[in-house]
């Protein structure tokens, strides 16, 4: 029976950040230095070197959501796993916080009222805090394209979107609503993302701090 290495946590992170590096090289990928640690933690977290060719930046994304981050701005998720998976006490040292406002129950029965997603709900909301915000979707496409909407009625300035929603329905199109807009991105292109991606992006943008 082969014996198991044994290896400490970090040690683990630093040699797979160095497989995907590898394996990167090999496939003739060459990446902007400044986006490249985004990719190899988006690979990192799904083992899928699809990212290579997915993910979408805007110009100069990455330095200027990492302004923002700086500035204090707050990361507003669609979801609650994408909530538990950004560092908050990273975030926190800039004065950020994440907000997540699909678990407030007035959402919820605003959301059945309407009937319209808590998703659409909750990126109103968010319109409301009237302060800089990072938006991370990886789940609703319907948060997507409200906060497009929201954009053009010139209610909401997002600091960055990271659109990565995961999914079959009006995920592409949702995607391409952001990828087509002025503002500061990164997007997954196609149908692959989801929360554990959006958070991934963030901790990828405070950990190159």
């Amino acid at each position: 029976m082969k014996k198991w290495e044994l290896l400490a946590p970090a040690e683990i992170e630093r040699r797979s950040f160095e497989i995907i590096r590898q394996g990167l090289l090999e496939r003739g990928i060459a990446q902007d230095p400044e986006e490249e640690p985004v990719l190899v933690r988006c690979i990192h977290t799904s083992a899928d070197f699809d990212y290579a060719g997915n993910l979408v930046f805007s110009r100069h994304a990455v330095s200027l959501m990492r302004d923002a981050l700086r500035r204090g701005a707050d990361i507003v998720t669609d979801t609650e796993m994408a909530r538990a998976g950004i560092n908050k006490k990273r975030l926190s040292e800039f004065g950020g916080v994440v907000r997540c406002f699909m678990s407030d129950p007035e959402v919820a029965e605003e959301a059945k009222r309407r009937g319209v997603t808590r998703a659409t709900v909750s990126m109103e909301r968010a319109a409301e805090l009237g302060e800089p915000c990072i938006f991370a979707v990886g789940n609703a496409p319907t948060a997507l394209i409200r906060l497009r909407e929201l954009m053009d009625e010139g209610r909401v300035r997002p600091a960055g979107i990271i659109a990565v929603p995961v999914g079959f329905v009006n995920v592409v199109e949702a995607k391409e609503l952001i990828i087509g807009s002025d503002c500061p991105h990164i997007a997954a292109r196609g149908r692959k993302g989801g929360s554990n991606i959006a958070a991934a992006v963030c901790n990828a943008l405070l950990y190159g701090m």
